[in-house]
């Protein structure tokens, strides 16, 4: 509305400069969050992506990442949507990292034409890891029998109840390598020349910002306001895009979030308990 009422107001109540739509992707990456902590998905951004693609007027689009990654294939379709409406749309795509940008929050964060880091971010960590418990000593002690019947001898693979089998974990392996070249693939094909020889570039280490521009992860030091403020002027309008909201002040249209406080978010409890320490874990990892 404003850019068609703009020609007609007085010049003292025009709306000026270069308005850049800012989109936060923050938390962990999984395909299925709870009602208590939603994740990032492909399911749960999209709207923001497609809507700050959207804004008409527009050179560039804003993305404010903090994550410590999660799901590669969530990671890698959040990142081909923004990649796609960039080249659809004509749009310059900005990275900002906060805090962590990390595993596939640093895949999501190669979108960018640009990457943009706080000096004290932490940024890298371009590996794959599996984890899980095992639990066949506890069920032993506390005297419960594990039973299991499968059609296809390797259909419970990696079982948290049974001893681990060596040609199991060798295939688990071999699984890790081929995501692992995928992820180092779409890195080299984004970051080109810009990338150092660091020979611990693809170990799954990680970096602060500083460092890692040094490496070639990221183009710049600095914060959002700052940068596109020097980059189209004093005037530049930021607008974050977000999801709408029902009358009680809850995104609506997001993936899970809960639309009720009733049996949903009860019977969700014990299950957020557990989402909660993995992605304490996870974040716990980079000292955040």
């Amino acid at each position: 509305m404003r850019r068609f009422l703009n020609p007609i107001l007085p010049k003292s109540l025009r709306a000026e400069g270069v308005t850049i739509p800012v989109i936060r992707l923050h938390g962990t990456i999984m395909a299925q969050g709870s009602p208590l902590r939603p994740a990032l998905s492909l399911a749960s951004t999209a709207t923001l992506i497609e809507k700050a693609f959207s804004v008409a007027g527009a050179p560039a689009v804003a993305i404010s990442i903090n994550s410590p990654g999660g799901s590669p294939v969530q990671s890698r379709l959040i990142y081909r949507r923004i990649r796609d409406l960039a080249e659809e749309k004509k749009k310059h795509v900005i990275v900002f990292v906060e805090d962590l940008a990390a595993s596939g929050g640093y895949m999501i964060a190669v979108a960018g034409d640009e990457i943009v880091a706080d000096p004290s971010s932490i940024v890298g960590s371009i590996g794959v890891v599996s984890a899980s418990f095992g639990f066949q000593e506890a069920i032993k002690k506390i005297g419960v029998e594990r039973r299991i019947h499968t059609a296809g001898q390797n259909k419970a693979v990696l079982d948290p109840f049974k001893p681990e089998r060596k040609e199991d974990i060798e295939h688990l392996k071999k699984l890790q390598l081929e995501v692992h070249e995928t992820f180092i693939a779409l890195v080299k094909e984004r970051r080109g020349t810009k990338l150092s020889d660091n020979p611990d570039l693809f170990t799954g280490m990680f970096w602060s910002g500083k460092r890692g521009l040094e490496l070639g992860l990221v183009d710049q030091l600095g914060d959002m306001r700052s940068v596109l403020r020097a980059r189209f002027g004093a005037k530049v309008q930021l607008r974050l895009i977000t999801h709408p909201r029902n009358w009680l002040g809850r995104p609506v249209g997001q993936p899970g979030i809960a639309s009720s406080l009733g049996g949903e978010m009860a019977g969700a409890a014990a299950e957020g308990l557990i989402s909660a320490a993995e992605e304490r874990a996870m974040w716990a990892r980079y000292g955040l």
